[in-house]
């Protein structure tokens, strides 16, 4: 069954009740004062999933419901959930089958509630707009309130169901690798990468994650050559996957006696943090090399071995670390850093096959395109991929909340993009389904 408003109270288990019931209540309220006859707002959102980030966009979430492609899905769902319990109560279901039904009737059940919640409120919402023609003026006076905050919850509940079906990565909720590479510009290049690294840094402080540097190679003019950190926390990868690819600044650089206009670039990459269960790595494919660190540091960094480059034989792939005084602890960080290479890689394979058709696609060293532009002379930062624009360069290199934002914008254009690519695809297989029986 589709959710539209005209089929809302069909759905079992909700009754419809009668007019007059509804007017008596209004008219209790008018006399008693503010009981609410809409449920509240927190009871009737309460839940136990975690929502995916999703627009807040009133327009896009009507614009969503609105395709049937959606209203199909959602039908499918439903029954596959009602098969589900069914199967769960079967006699003739086996030990296998109906651990497979109680798998998919937990994943489902969210998605079920909340269809529900929202038919129940489409229902009031019907009712309310019935009062608020009645003649007695009072009494349309509270509907009209009611209709308000019922047009809410509404909106609420069907921001949550596309969350729900909206799809996930199982890199979402990993740590990750933050590289930083200094391109074309020379030394100026080398202090916007610094602006970057640093911008990220904070960024990390500002969402309470826990950012620790692996290498830093200074430019002698105070900017940075190349540089990777390990952040980690709450949905790190979710938030920062899409900053990777080539960053663009264009400014008059402190060292530029004619007040000419330079353009620089400098490339990020987001490396997600694999777990032993994701990536395992033979020590027989590992060449372990140490060495004596070079740099700032003392008379400890020229008379011990602390440095350390670890070799991947299969791939090529290398990590260096020198940032600490142990060689011990250089070589974890080492290892971190070659397992995120070599996880990355995998990942970045497999994410060209499913998602190449992308207009935001989560980058990699690998990825050449200009992603971001820093306009310092018109105070200007704008995504290309999203054409949105944000003025105050010094707000936005903070780190805080002006960065936020923009990574919150491309999460939701990106979880748009994800849930229509799902539908499209799940029409796809149907149409293919209705011209091949036997598939069926």
């Amino acid at each position: 069954m589709r959710v539209t408003s005209s089929h809302f109270c069909q759905w079992e288990g909700v009754a419809r009740p009668p007019l007059e019931h509804v007017r008596r209540t209004f008219c209790q309220r008018a006399r008693r004062g503010p009981c609410l006859l809409v449920c509240s707002k927190r009871a009737a959102m309460g839940w136990n999933c975690s929502l995916r980030a999703f627009s807040t966009d009133p327009h896009a979430v009507e614009e969503l419901f609105a395709r049937g492609s959606l209203q199909q899905y959602l039908e499918r769902l439903e029954s596959e959930y009602m098969a589900s319990q069914q199967r769960l109560q079967s006699a003739q279901a086996s030990e296998e089958e109906v651990k497979g039904a109680g798998k998919r009737a937990r994943e489902l059940a969210p998605l079920v509630t909340e269809l529900h919640g929202l038919r129940v409120k489409v229902q009031e919402l019907e009712d309310i707009e019935t009062l608020m023609k009645d003649e007695d003026a009072d009494l349309r006076k509270l509907a009209e309130s009611d209709w308000n905050s019922c047009q809410e919850d509404i909106r609420a509940l069907k921001h949550k169901i596309i969350s729900l079906v909206t799809p996930s990565e199982e890199t979402d909720e990993s740590d990750l690798i933050l590289e930083v590479l200094a391109g074309v510009g020379g030394q100026e290049a080398m202090l916007f990468t610094a602006d970057v690294f640093n911008m990220y840094r904070s960024y990390a402080t500002y969402k309470s994650w826990h950012f620790e540097t692996l290498e830093y190679f200074p430019s002698e003019l105070g900017g940075l050559r190349h540089a990777t950190a390990s952040i980690s926390g709450r949905e790190v990868y979710r938030h920062l996957k899409y900053e990777g690819g080539v960053h663009r600044v264009q400014r008059v650089p402190k060292t530029e006696r004619q007040g000419r206009l330079h353009t620089s670039t400098m490339t990020v990459a987001l490396l997600p943090q694999p777990s032993e269960i994701h990536l395992t790595i033979n020590p027989k494919d590992l060449r372990i090399e140490t060495k004596r660190a070079s740099g700032a540091g003392g008379q400890h960094v020229n008379t011990t071995d602390s440095a350390v480059r670890i070799l991947h034989i299969p791939t090529g792939f290398v990590a260096e670390c020198q940032q600490e005084r142990s060689q011990l602890k250089n070589k974890s960080k080492a290892m971190q850093l070659l397992r995120a290479k070599l996880y990355s890689a995998r990942l970045e394979e497999e994410t060209t096959k499913r998602s190449y058709a992308r207009k935001i696609q989560i980058g990699t060293k690998g990825r050449a395109e200009k992603i971001r532009t820093y306009n310092f002379p018109q105070d200007r930062i704008t995504d290309h991929r999203i054409g949105k624009s944000l003025h105050d360069m010094r707000s936005f290199l903070l780190g805080e909340g002006s960065l936020d934002e923009m990574i919150q914008d491309l999460m939701e254009f990106a979880d748009t993009e994800s849930l229509l690519e799902l539908l499209d695809n799940d029409t796809d297989s149907k149409q293919e389904a209705l011209r091949d029986p036997l598939r069926r």
